[in-house]
């Protein structure tokens, strides 16, 4: 029995490290390849807006900079990659004269979601979307936008 509890000691000297070791590799490299987003890294009570549920391919994003949420002009689809309007923090954001069909893209990052609301304080959501998203929607019942974690 005593060696036998000698063998498993001897095997956790060297399986343990080595579990650690390989820990905090993939923790390393989790933060590499998947870091941060602005949005998520500048926390703020600002204003915010929306996005959708089919997922670009990487280095897709017309326009819209790495961690923000952006809409388009109405009936425009993409509009050369040039969105009318980015948002960068999390927060709630008022909606003026955002009408009609409009290209929306959720291009945060950490899966950061964005909530389209019909009041103007970010509530009664009409619908939420996870990035990286973009969809075709209909502003006109929507007065304000969240950005969340």
């Amino acid at each position: 029995m005593n060696a036998h509890i000698q063998r498993v000691r001897s095997a956790l000297k060297v399986v343990v490290p080595t579990f650690m070791t390989i820990c905090l590799l993939s923790l390393a490299a989790s933060y590499f390849f998947f870091p941060v987003s602005p949005a998520r890294a500048a926390l703020s009570s600002d204003k915010v807006a929306s996005a959708s549920l089919i997922t670009p391919a990487p280095g897709f994003n017309h326009g819209c900079p790495v961690g923000y949420f952006c809409i388009y002009p109405q009936d425009k689809g993409w509009n050369g990659d040039r969105p009318s309007l980015k948002y960068y923090r999390y927060g709630v954001y008022q909606l003026h004269n955002q009408v009609g069909t409009h290209y929306i893209f959720n291009n945060q990052t950490s899966r950061a979601w964005v909530w389209l609301c019909t009041d103007w304080n970010g509530n009664n959501s009409a619908g939420r979307y996870s990035s990286p998203d973009y969809e075709v929607v209909n502003l006109t019942p929507i007065n304000s936008i969240r950005l969340t974690p």
